[in-house]
């Protein structure tokens, strides 16, 4: 067999110098046979292996049989069921060939996103420890949403996954875009609802004006686009970074969110930053007024005057003690208010079963303790008045019997006679 290029030469030398196939053959070396071999194929010489058959030729019927009964069925069954003998590689190699065959076609429809028209949401784990105060670490959620349309993403790390959390990270990721999304795409979360959203979180929707999907269970193609952002968080943003809190991973986040919206996106063959005015000019409106926090806790303060949030308890100013308060929480502050007096005012604690106490409350809560206290020895010492009195000779004895005492010790200095006393 000859070359390409011996080839390439022969059919140079016949078209563009006139040669014959015998000039052709004296002049390369080579038999006359092989040059007309060579006119007169339109394709370069390629080698071939005379196929030989192999030892799954024997037990293909078989095979064909299983996969027509259970198109799904693994090699390792199959080759049980037909008493394979032989290695394993060529068998799952001619089952890959034959099972199109046996399932019905599955074609994986491409998604065009108008602008405005969604945004995917999910949660993203981190796979690093994060500080969280008080000695502790761990790994907090980070809320990620992406447009479909123009693939704009926006992410904050959250103190919790509960619907109070999502719902202030929803608020503050939408209010830095200005914009709300037309649906918001999520998976079953518990904090947002599975099968149907919780009631907060429903409350919420109608104060955007907008309309939350949610996905079927165990379709992650559903929301493609946040699976794979979740993906190039870790793969780019994560690595060789180091955080001293939550505060410094959102503000590193947020630095590098920038940078990464302006990179070149493939599969819009464009950069996100690029189409995002387009796409948020066909959002919703942010609404004019913030969340009215539908998630507030009510209870009436106790002697302990703590309330709990989460997992960590907050201290709350005594004089509210017997009143019922009302607790607002969000990623950032814990507010306490008795009607309109506001008696408590907390940083978010991170950490987990943490007791925080502002001084003040605890100065107030001593002051009103030793107020208590000398109220209780002056009620004290009061009864003790109203029940004991001194007689004449200077001891406390009870009221009722003082008369009686008196009498005596009079008779005793008036020389009473032994009989009398």
């Amino acid at each position: 067999m000859i070359h390409v290029e011996d080839w390439a030469e022969i059919r140079r030398m016949h078209r563009t110098e006139g040669l014959s196939a015998r000039a052709v053959a004296r002049r390369l070396g080579i038999s006359r046979n092989t040059v007309l071999r060579a006119l007169a194929s339109d394709r370069p010489p390629q080698y071939r292996r005379p196929l030989k058959g192999s030892a799954v030729d024997a037990v293909e019927p078989a095979v064909r049989e299983l996969l027509n009964q259970t198109p799904t069925m693994p090699v390792t069954v199959i080759a049980e069921r037909i008493g394979w003998q032989h290695g394993l590689t060529i068998l799952r190699e001619r089952v890959r060939e034959l099972r199109p065959a046996y399932l019905p076609a599955d074609p994986v429809s491409r998604t065009v996103y108008e602008p405005g028209e969604l945004a995917q949401c999910d949660l993203w784990f981190p796979p690093v420890d994060v500080p969280l105060g008080y000695g502790q670490s761990g790994r907090p959620p980070v809320l990620v949403i992406v447009s479909g349309y123009s693939r704009v993403i926006t992410a904050r790390m959250l103190p919790s996954r509960q619907t109070g959390d999502l719902i202030d990270g929803h608020w503050r990721l939408l209010t830095g875009w200005r914009a709300v999304p037309k649906t918001l795409v999520w998976d079953n979360e518990t904090g947002v609802g599975k099968g149907r959203l919780t009631s907060e979180f429903a409350a919420f929707a109608g104060l955007l004006a907008t309309r939350v999907h949610l996905c079927r269970p165990r379709d992650p193609e559903a929301k493609g686009l946040v699976e794979r952002a979740n993906g190039y968080l870790e793969t780019s943003f994560l690595p060789g970074r180091v955080f001293t809190g939550p505060d410094d991973f959102n503000a590193q986040l947020t630095a590098w969110l920038q940078i990464a919206n302006r990179r070149h996106h493939r599969s819009i063959d464009a950069r996100p930053v690029d189409r995002w005015e387009a796409d948020r000019a066909a959002m919703l409106t942010i609404p004019p007024v913030d969340p009215p926090h539908w998630w507030p806790l009510r209870t009436r303060l106790g002697r302990d005057h703590y309330i709990r949030v989460d997992t960590c308890d907050y201290s709350v100013h005594p004089r509210a003690i017997g009143h019922v308060v009302q607790v607002r929480s969000d990623i950032e502050e814990i507010t306490v208010t008795c009607g309109e007096d506001v008696v408590a005012r907390h940083a978010r604690c991170w950490a987990r079963h943490q007791s925080v106490t502002d001084p003040e409350h605890a100065a107030a809560a001593r002051v009103l303790r030793g107020e208590v206290i000398h109220q209780q020895a002056a009620r004290a010492a009061a009864a003790r008045a109203a029940i004991w009195a001194p007689n004449s000779l200077g001891i406390e004895v009870e009221q009722r019997e003082l008369g009686t005492y008196d009498r005596m010790f009079t008779l005793i200095e008036g020389g009473a006679g032994k009989e009398d006393t």
